[in-house]
């Protein structure tokens, strides 16, 4: 039996050696400028891109495959932290201002058919099937899939009410939100 043990852990030391060497000389370098463009997306992996995440959406526009307008959930204040790191000028006019939201379940009419909570890319909702769902606030990144998965229209948005931790007092002619 010592030899078996032996046997194996010498068979084990000697492959995981084999694969960290393989790591090191068969590792594909990444473009620096896409890290720190994925560092201003949200991160939130919701799609709305139409990329699958936001490593992908990164990647994009990195290479200038992409707009960066892209991004719904992170609005203009995110469209105007790419040109800038990009260089490049972008129209934003016609992007709106979107207050920070999350979603809430109308307990009385949802009927537990489980379509939003596999639209959630957080797993923010929480609930079974045929039972009444619920969403953590502080997981929902405010992507709204689940609004339009929701057939009994049970979900709605709710804007994000500023708290002591997150006001700051409004620049002039500025209304004050949530940062």
């Amino acid at each position: 039996m010592v030899v078996d043990v032996g046997s194996l852990t010498v068979i084990g030391v000697a492959l995981g050696g084999l694969l960290g060497t393989a790591a090191r000389f068969l590792a594909v370098a990444e473009n620096p400028l896409e890290a720190e463009i994925k560092a201003l997306l949200p991160g939130s992996q919701c799609g709305q891109c139409g990329f699958v995440g936001c490593a992908q959406a990164a990647a994009a526009l990195a290479k200038g495959e992409a707009g960066v307008t892209l991004c719904p959930p992170g609005g203009k204040a995110t469209a105007e932290a790419l040109a800038k790191k990009l260089g490049v000028s972008a129209d934003l006019s016609d992007m709106e201002e979107k207050p920070e939201a999350y979603a809430v379940v109308r307990e009385e009419i949802c009927i537990g058919c489980m379509r939003c909570r596999k639209e959630c890319s957080v797993d923010a909702i929480v609930g079974g099937p045929k039972q009444m769902h619920g969403v953590l606030a502080d997981l929902c990144h405010g992507c709204a899939k689940c609004v339009d998965a929701c057939p009994t229209e049970a979900i709605q948005m709710v804007e994000v009410q500023p708290t002591l931790a997150t006001w700051h007092w409004p620049k002039p002619g500025v209304p004050a939100t949530a940062h």
